[in-house]
């Protein structure tokens, strides 16, 4: 069996390895051994932060959209019920959008979604 030699792949795989981790400081942009680990630990952390992205804008939203249900007189609770009975399909991005540049166009949503709420008890 001929003898294979693998040095241009394995110096392939560091040159790669190096050109990911360039800003990085220290011997974690010099050395092939610590910059393996951090360029490891980064990309763990940007898949699980982009899960963790989703949530806290969705949780900002909400806070936003609570904010200005308050100033309105309903709680967002009592907002998001209102207007899924009033059968308008508006999502938490859009809704926090309207509450933060038009007030005055909140202020009619929210006045519907009491006044559908009112009817249905």
């Amino acid at each position: 069996m001929p003898r294979v030699k693998r040095g241009t792949i394995a110096i392939k795989k560091r040159r790669t390895l190096m050109k990911a981790v360039k800003g990085y400081r220290g011997a974690r942009s010099r050395r092939v051994c610590c910059a393996q680990e951090a360029f490891h630990h980064a990309q763990h952390y940007a898949y699980r932060d982009r899960r963790a992205k989703k949530r806290e804008f969705r949780s900002l939203w909400i806070t936003r959209i609570n904010a200005a249900a308050r100033t309105c007189g309903i709680s967002y609770s009592r907002l998001m019920n209102g207007l899924k009975l009033a059968g308008i399909e508006m999502n938490r991005k859009v809704l926090a959008d309207i509450a933060a540049t038009d007030i005055t166009a909140f202020a009619k949503l929210a006045e519907t979604a009491t006044r559908q709420l009112a009817t249905a008890n």
